[in-house]
């Protein structure tokens, strides 16, 4: 019997999700290209808000990230 190793995607948001955000901006159809594009982005700008977001955590001695946090980080 042949396994194969599911093969791990560098992304966690789904493209169908991004997509979906496109098309509620307005977009009557949208590329793979632009579905990856953003996907890329957004995971870079929400990995930014979450280091941000446990820097203050931690400075506020803390290790749960609080929605406050989050919302901090983002200005």
């Amino acid at each position: 019997m042949l396994f194969m190793a599911k093969v791990q995607s560098k992304n966690i948001l789904p493209a169908a999700a991004m997509e979906k955000l496109l098309k509620k901006a307005g977009a009557d159809r949208v590329s793979e290209d632009a579905k990856d594009k953003l996907r890329d982005v957004l995971e870079e700008y929400a990995e930014s808000i979450g280091s941000k977001a446990v820097r203050l955590a931690v400075h506020a001695g803390r290790k749960t990230v609080k929605a406050s946090d989050v919302k901090e980080a983002t200005k």
